[in-house]
């Protein structure tokens, strides 16, 4: 069976799709099979894999084919889940794609059986598939947040260096708590990621101090940079790896998926 981590932070803007996608590609060309599940109705992973959001099927449709067992077979299943680009040569790295449509699911889904472990159960049927399985979570505490957490084995919170993160960070754990203890009691906080990190920033260096206060032993060595080709890379629809594999951005990300295979 797979691993499964999510990519969680209810705040936007601190660096979660930009942790969950490279992390993905990371791991794939570390030859693990890596499968980015995209559950963020606004599709940045997808775009940022190079995936155009206006696919025929995406996650919406997967997510209710497992309403209904008889249909959620793999074979099927797998028909929505697409390779990234051929001459990206990732190919240990599957994506299945998200769209802003999915934020009817979460309407469909407040009257619905299960509600709450729609993804688990998606999870379940191809985790013996892959080696990880990479959520990137939506911005927000909602019902697709919920499942999120409800069908991964573990968390990784990526926390900005700015004072304001900090409170969506007391909220997440709020939530995690909640989880842990009516849905999925064997979740775990993977670590805390600081992420737009500038060391010459005497703020940056304060929150870093709190994060660890926060998350004793369990805030990643690893810091990842305040980097431009981080930045630049969605918009060409490539992970920071294959984007500019010697900016110090790829190489922090590395070095979080290696803290990460070295537990």
């Amino acid at each position: 069976m797979s691993k499964t981590i999510a990519i969680c932070n209810q705040k936007g803007g601190v660096g979660k799709t930009t942790t969950a996608v490279n992390l993905a590609a990371c791991l794939a060309v570390l030859e693990k099979k890596t499968l980015l599940i995209d559950i963020d109705p606004q599709a940045n992973a997808t775009q940022s894999t190079g995936i155009n959001e206006t696919q025929e099927e995406d996650i919406y449709e997967a997510l209710t084919l497992v309403a209904n067992p008889a249909e959620a077979t793999f074979e099927r299943l797998s028909q929505i889940i697409l390779p990234v680009a051929p001459e990206y040569k990732l190919d240990k790295l599957s994506v299945l794609p998200s769209s802003p449509g999915l934020a009817k699911l979460e309407m469909e889904l407040v009257t619905a059986l299960n509600r709450e472990r729609r993804l688990e159960l998606l999870v379940k049927i191809l985790g013996s598939h892959y080696d990880y399985i990479i959520i990137d979570a939506p911005p927000s505490l909602n019902l697709l947040t919920i499942n999120t957490l409800t069908a991964a084995n573990s968390v990784i919170i990526p926390v900005q260096s700015e004072y304001f993160s900090l409170q969506g960070v007391a909220e997440l754990l709020n939530t995690i708590k909640l989880v842990q203890h009516n849905l999925n009691p064997s979740l775990k906080i993977e670590g805390a990621v600081l992420t737009m990190c500038d060391s010459r920033n005497s703020l940056s260096k304060q929150v870093v101090e709190e994060v660890k206060k926060n998350f004793p032993n369990r805030v990643f060595a690893t810091q990842i940079p305040r980097n431009i080709k981080l930045a630049e890379a969605p918009s060409h629809g490539k992970p920071i790896i294959l984007y500019d594999i010697q900016s110090a951005g790829c190489q922090a990300y590395m070095k979080l998926t290696e803290e990460i295979l070295n537990g």
